[in-house]
C-alpha cells in the first residue's frame, strides 16, 4: 500500500471539538498513519475552526464558501490524493485499531477495484453504508460520485441505490466491514445533544433530489455494468439533470412514488418496495399527516 492511500473527506461546521475528537480517534487506531490524510472542508464564516490540524494525522484544511453536502465532498474529493475515499462525519470517531489494513486488505481483494464498502456505526449497522467507502476507480467511473443536489443527506442511500442495481444484475459489490467500527455518535443514538447543525438540516430536504436522480442512478449503475463486463471503451457522461417538484396531493405521492420506485424492475424487489413504503412515509410526515415520524430526525 502506497503512501496516502486512504483519503477521509470531513466537511463540517460549527463542531471543532468533535473533528478534535475524530482526529484523535484516527491518530489512536491506525496502523500506518503516513498512509492516511484527512481532507477537511470549512466554511470561510466559520472562523472558529479555520485552526484545526493535528499532530497525528496529515490534514489538508480547505476554506472556502458555504456549499452543499454533495459540494463538500466533491471539493475535498479534489484535493484528495488517496486510491481508497472515505465520506466521514464529525460526529463520529473510529474504534477498531488497523482499521485501514483491513479496509487495505478489502480493496486488494477486488482487482478491478468497483466496490462499494462501509463499516459498522454501531446505529444502521449492516441497513446502511451510511460513510461510504470508494476506491478511487469507483469514483472516476461514476464521474460525480457524490452529487451537487444533495444538501444535507441522502449520499449514502444515492450510491447504496447504484450499488442495488449492479446487485441485482448479477454484480455483487456491496461490502460490510462489520468487526470494524467507524461510530456514529448520532444524537437519535442518545450518544450527543441536538445542536445547530443538525437543527439547520432540513429532515426533508433532499426527498426531490433523491427522486431526481433516480435516471441519473440507472444510468450510473449502467456505465458500472459495461465495465464489469469487459466494455471500457466509452467514456460515462452524465446527462443533463431536471428538478423535480414534490407531489402536491398524497395521491399523487402514492402514484409517484409508485410508479418511480415500486416498479423501477432494475432494482432488487425488497429495496425497492422499502423505498416505496419511506418514500410514502417521509411524504406524510412532512406534512404533519404521520405522528410516529414527526420527530425532528436526519
Amino acid at each position: 500500500m502506497k503512501p496516502l492511500s486512504i483519503s477521509l473527506l470531513l466537511p463540517t461546521r460549527g463542531r471543532p471539538f468533535l473533528v478534535d475528537r475524530l482526529l484523535r480517534s484516527i491518530g489512536e487506531t491506525t496502523s500506518h498513519l503516513n498512509r492516511v490524510e484527512v481532507i477537511l472542508y470549512v466554511d470561510n464564516d466559520d472562523t472558529g475552526s479555520h485552526h484545526l490540524d493535528s499532530h497525528d494525522v496529515h490534514v489538508v484544511r480547505i476554506i472556502g464558501p458555504s456549499l452543499s453536502m454533495g459540494g463538500y465532498n466533491s471539493a475535498c474529493l479534489a484535493q484528495a490524493r488517496g486510491d481508497i475515499i472515505i465520506l466521514s462525519n464529525d460526529d463520529m470517531v473510529i474504534g477498531t485499531y488497523g482499521w485501514d489494513e483491513k479496509i487495505a486488505e478489502l480493496d486488494a481483494s477486488i482487482p478491478d477495484k468497483v466496490y462499494l464498502a462501509y463499516c459498522n456505526d454501531l446505529f444502521k449497522k449492516g441497513n446502511l453504508c451510511t460513510f461510504p467507502i470508494l476506491s478511487r476507480r469507483t469514483c472516476d467511473l461514476l464521474v460525480e460520485p457524490y452529487p451537487n443536489e444533495y444538501q444535507g443527506a441522502f449520499i449514502d442511500y444515492h450510491l447504496l441505490d447504484i450499488f442495488k442495481r449492479l446487485q441485482h444484475a448479477g454484480f455483487d459489490r456491496i461490502r460490510y466491514l462489520d468487526d470494524v467500527v467507524f461510530e456514529h455518535l448520532h444524537y437519535r443514538t442518545g450518544k450527543a445533544p441536538f445542536d445547530e447543525t443538525y437543527g439547520n438540516r432540513g429532515r426533508f430536504a433532499d426527498d426531490t433530489a433523491f427522486l431526481a436522480l433516480i435516471e441519473s442512478r440507472r444510468e450510473s449503475a449502467s456505465y458500472l455494468l459495461r465495465v464489469l463486463s469487459g466494455n471500457t471503451q466509452a467514456k460515462y457522461v452524465p446527462n443533463p439533470r431536471a428538478k423535480k417538484p414534490s407531489p402536491s396531493s398524497l395521491f399523487g405521492a402514492i402514484a409517484s412514488f409508485s410508479r418511480d420506485l415500486l416498479m423501477d424492475r432494475d432494482l432488487p424487489l425488497c429495496w425497492r418496495t422499502y423505498l416505496w413504503a419511506w418514500f410514502i412515509g417521509r411524504y406524510m410526515a412532512g406534512r404533519g399527516l404521520l405522528w410516529p415520524f414527526i420527530r425532528k430526525q436526519n
